[in-house]
């Protein structure tokens, strides 16, 4: 995956203009535990991966660390909404649509543990509550996507 997504970072640099595009190294590690040295970055991103982590207070913790201070992660995810209709709509899409789909492609079992790990996923106040456990400053959840999805930003204090 990380070889794929240095080529595809390459392929997309304009010509003539690749001393303005910032150095990119991908690693793979731990969430929980990444190599890098306390307040390293200037700000983080995460893409459907804090649902996914073993343990989200200790993720959370790990990238507080090693952001600066001052600095803000924004984490993207599905949302675990309070809105009864959303959640219908959203359990309907995954079960209907997404995993039979999935299924025509032979990936029936990457796409059906959506569902139940969205529903033990904490809600966006329950993220705003575990981001503060975590050490951050300022915590915020959105909805986005007609709640389908949701992003945290926590920012480090200064």
């Amino acid at each position: 995956m990380l070889a794929d997504a240095s080529v595809r970072q390459r392929s997309t640099q304009l010509p003539g203009v690749g001393r303005y595009n910032t150095p990119m190294k991908w690693l793979q590690g731990d969430a929980m535990d990444m190599p890098f040295e306390a307040n390293t970055f200037d700000s983080a991103t995460m893409g459907y991966g804090l649902r996914n982590v073993a343990d989200i207070p200790k993720a959370l913790r790990e990238l507080q660390r090693v952001l600066k201070p001052g600095a803000s992660v924004a984490i993207l995810d599905f949302n675990n909404t309070d809105n009864p209709v959303i959640d219908k709509l959203q359990s309907a899409f995954l079960e209907y649509l997404v995993v039979p789909a999935a299924r025509q492609y032979g990936l029936q079992e990457e796409y059906e543990y959506l569902r139940p790990s969205i529903k033990a996923f904490p809600t966006g106040s329950g993220q705003e509550v575990a981001a503060r456990a975590a050490g951050f400053a300022k915590v915020k959840h959105y909805e986005v996507g007609f709640g389908l999805m949701g992003i945290l930003v926590a920012t480090k204090a200064k």
